[in-house]
């Protein structure tokens, strides 16, 4: 019986995991274009992803110049990174909400992250990690639109802590209940 509930969580991904993919795969699609308008590295350079994601900061390795709309080859495999995750997270929500993505976005704003931004009825805790949520994306999207740098690791490792506090405070209400 253990093999086959191993077996199934393999071939049967969940909503949270498909939920994951799907934002990762639209931010990493997003990524891709404003590298290719107007470069995500810094203003005048674009990021050479595999150089930028592999640690090779040298100039040579993780950015150019940005002149115009161009193109490289790191940004179709990036790009093409973010649609296959867009896929994977969209085939796994086929199978693990009934309605598939339709009915897994329609659902968004009655899950616990986005209802109780506004309402303290699942707890004051709760209300606390969704403005934490709220607050680190914030302030990546406004760090990252003034200063047109969007791939800044110091930005990251600020709005993590946010995220990950307040997903973590929802997983834990959610042990509790």
């Amino acid at each position: 019986m253990a093999d086959s509930e191993w077996g199934d969580a393999l071939t049967r991904p969940s909503g949270t995991v498909s939920g994951a993919a799907i934002v990762l795969g639209v931010w990493v699609v997003a990524l891709t274009v404003v590298n290719l308008l107007s470069g995500a590295y810094s203003p005048g350079f674009k990021v050479l992803w595999i150089g930028f994601i592999g640690g090779n900061h040298g100039v040579d390795l993780s950015y150019i110049a940005h002149d115009g709309l161009s193109f490289v080859l790191d940004d179709a495999v990036f790009g093409l990174l973010g649609i296959a995750l867009l896929a994977l997270g969209s085939m796994g929500m086929g199978k693990a909400v009934d309605g598939g993505v339709g009915a897994w976005a329609r659902g968004i704003p009655q899950r616990p992250v986005v209802s109780s931004l506004f309402s303290s009825e699942g707890g004051t805790r709760r209300t606390l990690a969704s403005w934490l949520i709220v607050l680190g994306v914030t302030f990546y999207l406004y760090w990252s639109a003034v200063n047109t740098t969007w791939v800044d690791p110091g930005v990251y490792a600020v709005m993590i802590v946010f995220v990950a506090f307040g997903f973590g405070i929802h997983a834990m209400a959610d042990a509790e209940s």
